[in-house]
């Protein structure tokens, strides 16, 4: 599968050698944002499967800084593992990604992680993270603040984060961490980083003085003008190549992903 296809449009995954690819996304992805110190050690990212239903996402007893595509487990939305490796075990919060597709049917891509700056906006009173970077604008809906800061490890409790999350496109989760949503793997990617950049820059701004957020006015000037889908391939190939360099990535997945 191509990123363009993953970002346009939502498309059936039930070809092999499509599964393979989307697994290989997943893996990247994975060891891209460990390497950058976003994911961190129990951060998981997700991708929903439409036929037959149910969703790829990387194991839990496997480092992210070191996953491979065959290790990435495809699950059914009740948490069961469907196919993967006998000795692989999905995340405890699993649900998380589960019931957010639930109900969110404009979703195909769901990243957990716990960045510290992020996190720090729920630990305080009277201070709400709100866009401070263009990039930033994918949450002029709001983010709101999950007040369970517990492990989401059932149903009900990916339930109750689902409704948190409403219809926005992320989520800050109390003393814990960070739910983001996409259309993508390339696509949450792209928007995680972007979310603990804003994140840092809002902390910085509140050192120096009175914090100033994107207006409306000025989240429809950057809005009207920003390619997504454009911007993410570039951020996409631009983590790629330096994953590469530094040895993140594998050489030997280099032709395989000059094909996605």
């Amino acid at each position: 599968m191509s990123v363009r296809d993953t970002m346009t449009k939502k498309t059936a995954i039930s070809a092999p050698n499509l599964l393979e690819q989307t697994r290989l996304e997943i893996a990247v992805a994975s060891r891209l944002l460990t390497g950058e110190g976003v994911l961190g050690y129990s951060g998981h990212v997700s991708f929903r499967i439409l036929e037959p239903s149910g969703l790829l996402i990387q194991p839990a007893n496997v480092s992210r800084a070191a996953v491979n595509p065959e290790q990435i487990l495809f699950c059914d939305f009740d948490g069961n593992v469907v196919e993967g490796p006998e000795n692989c075990r999905p995340p405890s919060e699993i649900f998380i990604h589960t019931e957010i597709y639930r109900t969110r049917p404009d979703v195909n891509a769901i990243a957990h992680f716990h960045p510290e700056i992020s996190t720090v906006f729920t630990l305080v009173e009277g201070v709400e993270l709100r866009p401070m970077k263009g990039h930033a604008t994918r949450w002029a809906g709001g983010i709101p603040v999950h007040p369970d800061p517990g492990h989401v490890d059932s149903p009900v409790l990916g339930r109750y984060l689902a409704e948190t999350l409403g219809n926005c496109n992320a989520a800050l989760m109390r003393a814990h961490g960070v739910v983001v949503v996409a259309e993508s793997v390339p696509a949450v990617m792209a928007d995680v980083i972007h979310f603990e950049e804003n994140a840092v820059a809002a902390f910085h701004a509140i050192q120096i003085g009175q914090a100033k957020p994107l207006t409306d006015a000025e989240i429809e000037i950057f809005v009207s003008r920003f390619k997504r889908e454009s911007h993410i391939r570039k951020l996409w190939a631009y983590y790629v190549s330096r994953g590469f360099a530094a040895g993140t990535l594998p050489k030997i997945w280099e032709n395989r992903l000059t094909a996605l």
